[in-house]
């Protein structure tokens, strides 16, 4: 039986006869807000506050810079162009020295006691006590005090004469201390009210951080033998210090732009921060050289160098803690690989006892 193959059927219609290709749909428009809003309403949500920041903090700062390099006074307005004349002039200023060695000094006796004490409380806070409501709304007091009522208390107590912490020395026999005309115990007394406003503040973020912690964790730890203070230090502190970071470079920030407390701190003195400046921050020489002065290119020569030397203090502390982390995620590597070569070694001795077994039977 023959198969006769027939050839493959050629398509007689022409090309322009076919039908076209098929064009995609049409998009609707409500699939088109729709992606637009998808797209675009991110950016408008976070867009008044760039708006705000550029009205109120990025365009003053730009206009501090122009005046610091002019010749402006406060009731004349703007002089002669200067140019940096001004940032070389306060540079060499012994004004300027005193009051950047008085806030740096204020600011290690505030922040370094103040974390401390914050990081305490926290933790015990955090700890399981009854009325834990009542405790953490006792901390967040002094905070609410108002700076100015704050200062009046402190420089009552703190009075050289009649002052509430001179006659507790009397009482003891011991001699009095010129709180407010000695360069370090006026730092003493303007950082313990810095100390006493703000460290129940820190210590509720510490807190808040402290909590998210996950109690597995640490329930895990206890089973395992570790005590309450290796908890700490090995789980909830390492936890925390992105928040611990962050509660450094505000105080940081904080602490370098002190100005109430030194300014009410003694409110009889002719010289702000004391008879011979023991006590003027930069921030109060800055207001000092722009409204009594009415100097305010040097003013704002003065402003643009506190803005330094606070950028220069936060990318310090920055380094500083991914230092420390860096160094102990090492560390950690290097204990994990410790361990994990102890268990190894384990399960090799492990298998060359049981070859030895294995091998005495035979014989």
């Amino acid at each position: 039986m023959t198969t006769t193959v027939s050839p493959p059927e050629t398509s007689s219609t022409p090309a322009a006869a076919r039908p076209a290709k098929a064009s995609p749909a049409k998009v609707p428009f409500k699939h088109r807000v729709s992606r637009f809003d998808h797209k675009v309403s991110p950016y408008l949500y976070v867009a008044p506050f760039f708006v705000l920041f550029g009205l109120i903090g990025l365009f003053p700062l730009v206009y501090t810079f122009v005046v610091s390099l002019n010749d402006w006074d406060l009731l004349t307005g703007p002089g002669e162009w200067v140019g940096f004349q001004n940032y070389t002039d306060e540079l060499t200023d012994p004004y300027f020295w005193n009051s950047l060695f008085n806030t740096v000094s204020i600011f290690l006796l505030s922040c370094i006691p103040q974390l401390l004490a914050a990081v305490f409380i926290a933790a015990v806070l955090d700890q399981n006590i009854r009325a834990k409501t009542f405790w953490r709304m006792s901390v967040l007091i002094p905070y609410v005090v108002t700076p100015v009522a704050v200062a009046i208390i402190f420089s009552s107590a703190f009075s050289e004469k009649y002052g509430l912490i001179n006659n507790i020395l009397e009482a003891l026999n011991l001699d009095p201390v010129m709180w407010k005309t000695e360069t370090f115990p006026s730092h003493v007394a303007i950082a313990s009210m810095v100390n006493w406003r703000w460290t129940g503040y820190n210590a509720l973020i510490l807190l808040a951080a402290m909590q998210s912690v996950p109690r597995d964790i640490h329930e895990s730890a206890a089973l395992d033998g570790a005590g309450a203070f290796r908890r700490f230090f090995s789980i909830t502190l390492p936890s925390i210090r992105p928040t611990m970071i962050f509660v450094i470079i505000t105080a940081t920030i904080g602490g370098l732009q002190i100005f109430t407390e030194p300014k009410l701190f003694n409110p009889s003195s002719s010289v702000l921060g004391g008879p011979h400046r023991e006590y003027q921050t930069t921030v109060l020489y800055l207001w000092d050289m722009a409204f009594n002065r009415s100097d305010f290119g040097k003013a704002s020569a003065i402003a643009w160098l506190l803005f330094i030397i606070i950028v220069a203090f936060g990318l310090m502390n920055f380094l500083i803690s991914r230092r420390i982390a860096s160094v102990e995620t090492r560390t950690s590597k290097k204990r994990t690989g410790r361990k994990l070569a102890e268990h190894n070694a384990q399960k090799a001795e492990g298998a060359r006892a049981v070859v030895a077994a294995a091998g005495e039977k035979r014989s």
